[in-house]
């Protein structure tokens, strides 16, 4: 190993968000809520907790800005934050749309079944 390579991990290793602190692995866990509302893509809209989504997308917001002002700033746990609430918004507009699209076919199937 050269010695620009061995100080570079040292410093990655010895850093207040390296792999030694809980600043490194709870973002590197937290990736696990992002890849579940990706998967939650494919779940029917009506099946999605609007509570939760909610929850996800107001905590991912403002654990992003706290990320950002703490110390040490902490910028992988404020992108991994990030994604959370971004994946959770998208859920609840999924929700929102479908719930559109339903209260537009209502009135229609009102009056197919009348006539």
């Amino acid at each position: 190993m050269s010695t620009a390579s061995t100080s570079a991990f040292s410093r990655l290793w010895n850093s207040p968000v390296g792999p030694k602190t809980i600043h490194f692995w709870a973002p590197a866990m937290k990736w696990g809520l992002v890849i579940a509302g990706l998967g939650d893509l494919t779940r029917p809209a009506d099946q999605i907790s609007v509570k939760q989504q909610l929850s996800l997308a107001a905590t991912g917001l403002i654990w992003t800005r706290w990320s950002t002002i703490i110390t040490p700033k902490n910028y992988s746990l404020a992108t991994v934050n990030f994604f959370v609430g971004c994946t959770a918004a998208y859920q609840l507009a999924r929700v929102a749309m479908a719930s559109k699209e339903d209260k537009a076919e209502k009135p229609e199937t009102r009056k197919e079944v009348v006539a």
